[in-house]
């Protein structure tokens, strides 16, 4: 007789023992958290985790838990800041039951934790996990026995494991994977993209051990309409989403160095690849400027994890060397264009098209439109800086910048730069705007040729 792959006749004690265990442990595990069961809370109601809560609570009691009161009370207003979740949307979801707040012991009944907080680097594009150790805390300071955490924030392989969890642990005082479980999902929310949204996202999922990995992932299905992705690991999950973001990154910076090869040759970039990707294998990108929370700072999380084990990623360092160059190297070429063109550069009046990282939101996070303005400011004082989407006092907080929302109809400039192609800016004829020999510098190649002087 088999009992666990073990003939009974020849098993000893001990093993019996670990074998008993193992189903006891597993049972124990299925049956100590039913996902209809699941009260989930999620820390952090930024651009990840509002449209993740939102999404939860059409099927599970969920609460939304920020410490800035500012943006709880606006979102319990029924308004999102950041436009990721429509007013109708959230409107919907606070009717339905759900809550955002600031005050830690609602989160208590929970049993579902998910951590979507920020993973920025510092002034020296080193990982700063503060963000991420201040939710751990948090997490620590309500999880229950037999609750699951799991983590969104992106992060090198390993920080869930070895940085997060035994904070959960030292502040709870219960024990990872005896105690309480952990998961990780990265996140995949685009910023800006309302094609693309949270519930049509196929998420990548993972568990602290097989079981809890299934509970975890049943979780995240049931609210998805495209489904999952089970990592066997944390590790793996951890993995892939770093993958995402530095392989984008450095499929922009070959892009960006075409640019710059091809601008020096007199050549049309945009034409160059308009012509190649007439191959049915070319994978058609454009350059520009590669800003925002992920692209411009997941790949320092790698890069600074794989010194650690001795290897130093030369393709991954020289792509986030190149594209955090993109800014200044607009500015100087528009300066050059200026010249060729006969416009006298010094105190010349400039407007700058966009300030946001992307098109079509309000995203001002590692905007390198900020490096074209710092550039140009060795010039002239003389800069408009306008975007209709921008909060005008974030900008000035962070940047130090003045922003308009539109331009005034008679007003004319020297030199006319493109810097983000929202939609409003498509609906103007930027040349009116000019002064007789004035320049226009399209960095998204979206305007029409015969309006610009130049462009990426």
């Amino acid at each position: 007789m088999l009992y666990g792959g073990i003939k009974l006749d020849t098993i000893s004690l001990k093993g019996l023992i670990i074998v008993f265990n193992k189903y006891i442990n597993k049972r124990y595990c299925y049956d100590m958290i039913k996902v209809e069961d699941v009260k989930i809370a999620v820390i952090g109601l930024g651009y990840v985790g509002l449209p993740l809560a939102r999404l939860f609570s059409t099927k599970y009691k969920t609460i939304g838990f920020d410490m800035n009161q500012g943006r709880v009370d606006a979102l319990m207003e029924g308004h999102d800041a950041t436009l990721e979740v429509s007013d109708e949307l959230l409107q919907e979801a606070l009717r339905n039951g759900f809550v955002c707040t600031t005050d830690l012991e609602k989160l208590r009944n929970c049993n579902f934790y998910v951590v979507a907080v920020p993973t920025p680097v510092d002034v020296n594009n080193r990982p700063d996990l503060t963000p991420l150790i201040g939710a751990s805390t948090t997490v620590g300071k309500v999880i229950s026995k037999d609750d699951i955490v799991v983590y969104e924030s992106t992060v090198y392989p390993g920080v869930t494991e070895e940085e997060c969890l035994p904070i959960v642990e030292k502040v709870s005082g219960l024990k990872f994977n005896t105690d309480f479980y952990a998961g990780y999902s990265p996140e995949r929310i685009n910023p800006g993209d309302k094609e693309h949204t949270v519930e049509k996202i196929k998420k990548v999922t993972s568990g602290s051990t097989p079981e809890i990995a299934d509970i975890v992932d049943e979780v995240y299905n049931s609210v998805l309409i495209n489904g999952t992705h089970k990592a066997p690991s944390i590790r793996v999950a951890e993995a892939s989403k770093i993958i995402e973001n530095s392989q984008r990154d450095v499929n922009i910076a070959f892009m960006n160095e075409l640019a710059k090869i091809f601008n020096a040759m007199g050549i049309d970039t945009h034409d160059a690849i308009e012509a190649a990707s007439s191959k049915w294998n070319f994978i058609k990108l454009n350059p520009g400027l590669v800003g925002g929370h992920c692209i411009s700072v997941d790949p320092y999380y790698l890069i600074q994890k794989a010194q650690v084990y001795g290897v130093l990623p030369r393709i991954m360092s020289e792509a986030r060397r190149l594209n955090d160059g993109m800014g200044a190297y607009v500015g100087n070429q528009v300066v050059k264009l200026m010249n060729k063109k006969g416009v006298l550069v010094k105190d010349a009046k400039v407007l700058i098209l966009g300030v946001t990282f992307k098109e079509n939101c309000p995203d001002v996070r590692n905007t390198k439109v900020v490096d074209i303005y710092t550039t140009l400011q060795e010039y002239t004082k003389n800069i408009t800086v306008c975007d209709p989407w921008a909060d005008c006092a974030k900008v000035e907080k962070e940047y130090g910048i003045s922003i308009v929302p539109d331009v005034v109809d008679n007003e004319r400039f020297d030199t006319i730069i493109l810097a983000v192609s929202h939609k409003e800016f498509a609906e103007t004829d930027w040349r009116k705007h000019l002064t007789d020999h004035g320049v226009v510098y399209d960095v998204k190649g979206t305007l029409e040729r015969e309006l610009v002087d130049g462009r990426l």
